[in-house]
């Protein structure tokens, strides 16, 4: 049933809820709870529902409305339904489809109901979880979430970690850590190491840890998209031989661009040889690690220093839910510890967790509850599953993309994530590159899949990544249709 907010009945339905709560409170009776949360659920419900229907990618050429959506703060208050009516017809619609099963782009994550439930939950009881006192059961429920992570990714029982907004701030937190392990005070002269394929966060974290530019060392790739460890470590040589402190060395299990995982083993030796930490940016693929038959290509993440998790991808939470671990709890202690007059002191003992401990912020929301309440509704095993499936459909739209006509397979499917491009007999990188632009456009236009790409070692490569919950069998169908109809489009018009 429609409400009217503020006393206010120029917007309200007919037969509406009027909510007749004076200007200077912000409350609201139970039943006025009650029917605003009803109104909000029936949307969500419904755009979940028809998720399938919508198309893949909104329309996201948006400059107008944007413009003409700028506006003062309002003095009075507007009715919720009209509000709601604004979001989910016309604000939402225009911006890519990220929950819906064609989403094959980026690297997809899909959001579990139960994450939005947590949510609501927390926000709506809003107990203080930065530091244990405040709220100890439910610190410890987060306590709980991150050690499940933990024991997933086979570390150590003294490894502790953080949930962070995504996987950004979790490898700017190892970075932080690892300076602090290996350079204290002399910053200046320390080196960090990752590869040329590595996401862009990495050198960006170093230089929020004031690691500058020109001590962040982009080493190159070999043919598979994997970093070169030969040139690893040649290049730690040349900068202690120059004088410098090489510290840390960042690999990567699943790049954005091609899906590639670093040879983790290889570079955990070089790590251990060299006395650097060792992070691995595992914000897309470290999940895999549930599958027993992909621990081969993941052997040796469970060795790291430091893993970056990104549980609003391979567990399909919703976008903000990333985490840290550490393999030496103290460590990452060390470097967020802090007391004030103001607070309580914190557990002496490891035993009990405190955020604030843990990592940069004492207010903070409660992101462990969306993990612990999804792993509580489903189990791990609903997980295992899940992430076993996205890999199967991967390797069955490898097999069948492959065989396309014109198409050339730049990356195999080490995960979920394959890259190619588009080719004919004569043609120009210039002609492939604009044929594999179109490529990505003509079939994201059909609206049953989207799917994005990247410009790699010169050359422009098309990207299928299959993570989201929603996507299955049929949605693999869809998108070899579309790519088999979109060449048809292009190729005889470029081989003409």
């Amino acid at each position: 049933m429609p409400l009217c907010l503020g006393g206010s009945v120029v917007n309200c339905y007919p037969n509406a809820i009027c909510l007749m709560t004076p200007v200077s409170s912000l409350e609201f009776t139970a039943d006025e709870l009650r029917a605003m949360a009803d109104l909000v659920v029936a949307r969500c419900v419904e755009h979940i529902a028809t998720a399938g229907e919508q198309p893949s990618c909104g329309n996201v050429d948006a400059v107008a409305l944007c413009r003409a959506m700028r506006e003062p703060a309002p003095e009075h208050g507007t009715a919720l339904g009209p509000l709601l009516d604004r979001l989910f017809t016309e604000y939402i619609p225009r911006s890519l489809t990220t929950i819906g099963p064609g989403y094959l782009a980026y690297i997809p994550g899909g959001g579990l109901y139960s994450a939005a439930l947590a949510d609501f939950i927390a926000d709506t009881t809003n107990r203080f979880t930065g530091i244990w006192q405040a709220a100890p059961a439910l610190v410890q429920l987060e306590a709980n979430a991150l050690d499940w992570l933990r024991e997933w990714m086979m570390f150590p029982s003294g490894a502790r970690g953080l949930f962070t907004a995504g996987g950004s701030m979790a490898t700017f937190g190892a970075i932080v850590c690892a300076r602090e392990r290996h350079l204290g005070p002399d910053i200046r002269r320390g080196v960090l190491y990752t590869s040329d394929q590595a996401h862009h966060s990495v050198a960006k974290s170093a230089r929020l840890a004031g690691i500058m530019p020109d001590r962040v060392r982009a080493i190159r790739s070999d043919e598979r998209y994997r970093v070169d460890v030969d040139a690893l470590a040649s290049a730690i040589a040349d900068d202690r031989q120059a004088g410098l402190m090489p510290f840390a060395v960042v690999s990567t299990a699943g790049t954005t661009n091609t899906g590639a995982v670093d040879p983790l083993d290889e570079v955990a030796d070089s790590c251990e040889r060299e006395g650097l930490w060792h992070h691995v940016d595992g914000a897309y693929g470290a999940f895999f690690y549930l599958c027993d038959d992909l621990r081969g290509v993941l052997r040796g993440l469970s060795r790291a220093d430091s893993l970056t998790l990104d549980p609003h991808k391979g567990m399909f939470l919703p976008y903000g839910t990333g985490a840290l671990l550490v393999r030496d709890g103290a460590a990452l202690r060390a470097a967020h510890e802090a007391a004030a007059a103001y607070l309580p002191a914190a557990p002496d003992s490891d035993e009990f967790y405190d955020a604030a401990q843990y990592g940069p912020d004492l207010s903070r929301s409660f992101p462990g509850l969306r993990v612990w309440l999804s792993v509580k509704l489903f189990g791990s095993a609903a997980f295992r599953a899940a992430i076993a499936e996205k890999r199967q459909l991967a390797l069955d739209a490898w097999r069948r993309v492959r065989a396309l006509p014109g198409i050339a397979i730049d990356a195999e499917p080490e995960l979920s994530l394959f890259a190619f491009h588009l080719t004919w007999p004569g043609a120009t990188r210039a002609e492939e590159d604009a044929a594999t632009k179109m490529l990505l456009e003509k079939t994201t236009a059909r609206g049953r899949v989207m799917i994005t790409g990247c410009t790699t070692k010169g050359r422009v490569l098309a990207r299928v990544c299959v993570l989201s919950f929603r996507t299955h069998q049929r949605q693999i169908d869809a998108l070899v249709e579309d790519l088999t109809a979109s060449i048809g489009e292009i190729v005889p018009s470029r081989s003409a």
